[in-house]
């Protein structure tokens, strides 16, 4: 990099502090701090909904996979995030949005009792420092391959400017600059995308290239050879189909209050439920600046950074940047990564204060006290949040792609949590107790399968095949659990359910209505439809 590409990266800095600051001046309560009041509109937070997940697991993440499993990567986007955000917009957020919880625990403390409430929100707390040590330790690897800072400066930089604008200016502030960091991100990846490829002879190219290599023709398609396991991934229809496109995936975007948060932060019902429907919609585009520049670092960058032993996967983005980038592009582009690992960063510690002050400090540590008392305690969350964040980024270094490691995360957190979601959701027969002891027993499950995986007692094809399994085992023990100790317990009052449980009533989807939000085509309904049809469509084209 040279003096014009620090120019380009220090005005972003300095635009997303002002966006902080800015955003200061709107915080007047807790509510404005952790939610924004409850006033943006749909558009606004679609956008941030998507962006918050445009960290080190999309960027990172899914361009080592690209390069590691080829195409069955884009598994991960049309089956493994597109269906999911659907549901969540159509059937789930009327639930979230309309009881008014200021968290996803807190709809488990309605629906059940307070040890569910507690267990999840310790859970949920822990889940986002180990995975914004993730995106802090994406962003010091960005640092360090192109500005050629050591690894604890990076990651100790990258945080100090996430912690300065999520203390300054709360939720308000990361949705904004997270609706900025997704046009910057996008200007990032496309040049090495478009040049990546004019490189390797377009896309046909490209594909003769993969052929070649060790990733072979199996490396460009999504569902070959998913009757077995012989496949890229090492994983068969029924892991893609139930473990992954089900479990993992719904698990993640329907009760991963790191995303849903975004949603609650809306003006109203009808802006909530189109949050994560809009969001669908570049989501299926995404793979062509991720995925496609992992095939071409494959077969373009030497052992991927790598002088022997195994290919080092997370170098893929970083290097081809290097590589094929001239500067000012090369400004835009490292600008580009850092802004999405910083999204990602500020969506794990946005979700982190809210929980720890409205579900842990709040509910068991002190109540009752001002509300000016807990927009302090959230500010002082964050601090915390971000320095063991800065902790656990290397842990995350220990892994040579970290997609492995946050499919784990996922398969120990968010499947266990999503199974109990979906149970207590439809069946108001289930008991606060039943909820309480499903949700620990698929989490000691999902765990167990892990390490009995690192024992070498239980064998897969690969880590992502094992975090698969290690869902679906989560989600079998919630049901099982579940329907055993249902039958022994007291169910609640219909009058308590009302508006928790599907089918009791409760939910008003019109009420708050402005003008406008009745067009058709503003319709989740529709909206949604077209964005699993365009899923299949694209699905058809690598097969």
């Amino acid at each position: 990099m040279n003096a014009l590409d620090y120019a380009i990266l220090a005005l972003y800095f300095v635009t997303v502090l002002g966006v902080g600051f800015m955003a200061r001046r709107a915080i007047r309560n807790s509510t404005d701090f952790f939610l924004s009041g409850r006033s943006l509109p749909a558009w606004v937070t679609g956008l941030a909904f998507v962006a918050a997940n445009l960290g080190a697991l999309e960027i990172i993440g899914m361009a080592a996979n690209g390069a590691q499993y080829g195409m069955m990567t884009l598994h991960y986007y049309w089956i493994g995030a597109v269906p999911a955000m659907v549901f969540l917009g159509i059937v789930m957020m009327p639930f979230y949005y309309g009881s008014k919880v200021r968290s996803v625990p807190e709809y488990l403390r309605l629906r059940f009792n307070r040890p569910t409430h507690l267990f999840n929100a310790l859970s949920f707390a822990l889940a986002q420092v180990l995975i914004a040590g993730v995106n802090l330790y994406a962003l010091a690897l960005v640092m360090q391959a192109l500005l050629g800072w050591p690894l604890w400066l990076s990651i100790v930089v990258g945080a100090a400017i996430v912690l300065a604008y999520i203390t300054v200016g709360g939720l308000t502030s990361a949705i904004y600059n997270e609706v900025l960091q997704f046009f910057v991100i996008l200007a990032g990846l496309i040049p090495i995308t478009v040049i990546g490829l004019v490189k390797v002879g377009g896309v046909d190219g490209l594909f003769d290239a993969v052929r070649a290599s060790d990733l072979g023709e199996a490396g460009l398609h999504t569902w070959a050879d998913t009757g077995s396991s012989a496949n890229p991934l090492g994983a068969n229809w029924i892991g893609l189909v139930f473990g992954l496109g089900f479990v993992l995936s719904f698990g993640y975007w329907t009760t991963n209050f790191a995303e849903v948060q975004r949603a609650l932060s809306a003006r109203n019902m009808s802006a909530a439920r189109r949050t994560p429907i809009i969001a669908a919609y570049p989501k299926l585009l995404i793979p062509v600046v991720t995925v496609i520049p992992g095939l071409i670092a494959l077969i373009t960058v030497q052992g991927l950074g790598a002088e022997s032993g195994a290919l080092q996967y997370n170098n893929a983005i970083p290097l081809l940047m290097r590589d094929l980038l001239p500067n000012g592009v090369l400004g835009v582009a490292v600008t580009g990564l850092l802004a999405s690992f910083m999204a990602g960063m500020a969506a794990n510690v946005s979700g982190f204060n809210t929980v720890f002050t409205y579900d842990i400090w709040q509910s068991y540590v002190r109540r009752d006290r001002d509300d000016d008392y807990y927009l302090r305690v959230g500010r002082i969350a964050t601090i915390g949040g971000v320095v063991v964040g800065i902790g656990t980024a290397f842990i995350a270094a220990g892994f040579s792609n970290i997609m492995n490691y946050i499919q784990t995360l996922f398969s120990l957190f968010n499947a266990p949590l999503f199974a109990t979601f979906i149970f207590g959701m439809f069946w108001k027969r289930m008991t606060a107790w039943a909820g309480f002891w499903s949700l620990l027993a698929g989490t000691v499950g999902s765990l167990a399968t892990y390490l009995l995986y690192l024992a070498d007692v239980l064998k897969f094809d690969s880590d992502l095949e094992e975090s698969f399994w290690g869902a679906g085992v989560a989600f079998v023990l919630v049901a099982i659990v579940a329907a055993v100790l249902t039958p022994f317990g007291a169910a609640k009052r219909d009058d308590d359910l009302r508006g928790l449980v599907y089918g009791l009533g409760g939910v008003d989807l019109k009420g708050d209505v402005l003008a406008g939000d009745a067009a058709w085509y503003r319709s989740p309904l529709l909206l949604g439809g077209i964005a699993l049809a365009l899923s299949g469509l694209l699905y058809l084209l690598v097969l």
